[in-house]
């Protein structure tokens, strides 16, 4: 049978450029939104078959209702061979502010719970089957935490820690899974940052890379490679340089700045 891979946030960016692609390899695809409406119309301009797609409207964020989805998509597709917890959001936050902390819940429900929402409801079904690949996507801003993205940074250690201890309780199953840690990609996530974006990369070439990682069953890859040695000279860094070297940097925008 066709192979399937499910993808959440496939509305745009990321996501959006990973379901293309995936669709030019021949998948079947299993796509999941909250902007359902708005995912079928860019389907349909794609002229990608009705058999080779079905759209599923659901929040990460909300355990049920992606339980509900991993139930119906099972019913309707199958299994998917590869699942790709790739919806995410990214706000700047100052914890000093109290309106501020209710966006960093957000940031954190999404990013991280929406990642084991995602995955969790397939991984009884495909350790029975004996394989399976599942994705979880982190940053390399879940490396070190940078001034004003205390909320993003920190989901996405979270996500990067989480997936690598799915990794080890998984070992013996035959299921395999890969963290991805896009640098700075094109996409609306990153449009409105105010700062220099080092190796930027169009999402096209970020999901080209990122499915030959996936095939390969890698369990950790940075993508654009440049950034995992970026990151890897970060981590070194004595914390006394690092504060020096990212003091003054621009924040990533707050909500009340963005209007959102």
């Amino acid at each position: 049978m066709t192979p399937l891979v499910l993808i959440t946030g496939a509305s745009s960016g990321i996501g959006q450029a990973m379901a293309l692609h995936y669709a030019q390899q021949g998948y079947r695809l299993a796509l999941v939104a909250r902007r359902s409406e708005a995912l079928q119309s860019w389907l349909d301009a794609q002229s990608i078959p009705g058999d080779k797609q079905a759209v599923y409207c659901a929040d990460v964020a909300d355990v049920r209702q992606m339980a509900d989805m991993a139930q119906a998509c099972i019913a309707q597709q199958g299994l998917p061979d590869v699942v790709i917890a790739n919806a995410g959001i990214s706000i700047g936050v100052d914890t000093s502010v109290p309106e501020d902390l209710p966006v960093m819940a957000r940031v954190l429900a999404t990013n991280v719970m929406g990642v084991a929402a995602t995955l969790g409801p397939f991984i009884a079904p495909m350790v029975a089957r004996g394989s399976g690949t599942l994705v979880g996507m982190g940053s390399v801003a879940g490396i070190r935490g940078l001034p004003g993205h205390g909320a993003y940074c920190a989901s996405k250690a979270a996500v990067i820690s989480y997936c690598e201890s799915l990794r080890g309780e998984l070992r013996p199953s035959g299921v395999k899974v890969v963290t991805l840690c896009p640098g700075y990609i094109a996409t609306p996530l990153t449009q409105n940052n105010q700062y220099t974006m080092p190796f930027l990369m169009p999402p096209e070439v970020f999901a080209q890379k990122a499915a030959q990682a996936i095939a390969a069953g890698c369990s950790y890859r940075v993508i654009p490679w440049q950034m995992g040695v970026v990151a890897k000279l970060l981590r070194l860094l004595p914390n006394a340089l690092f504060d020096r070297l990212f003091a003054g940097r621009p924040h990533k925008p707050r909500v009340t700045d963005t209007g959102n």
